[in-house]
């Protein structure tokens, strides 16, 4: 499989690194949205429809930053 990974010192090349730390911070955000955000809101309905928009979508980037990586992971 050619990843077309660059040239990189190291175990891991910048753009793996980049892509973990990506997913770090969806994971972060994600957190905070289903853990306070979401109940900050309280009746505000549009407030809170559009912080549970946000989180199908941080999972889903969550679900795509991790397929990527997976596939670099393996190939190191």
């Amino acid at each position: 499989m050619d990843l077309k990974e660059p040239k990189h010192e190291g175990i891991f090349s910048n753009n793996t690194y980049n892509l973990m730390a990506q997913l770090t911070q969806e994971n972060k955000s994600l957190w905070r949205i289903k853990n306070h955000y979401k109940k900050d809101a309280g009746g505000d309905k549009e407030a809170k429809e559009f912080w549970e928009y946000l989180e199908k979508d941080k999972q889903d980037h969550i679900k795509r930053l991790t397929e990527l990586l997976s596939k670099r992971v393996q190939t190191c």
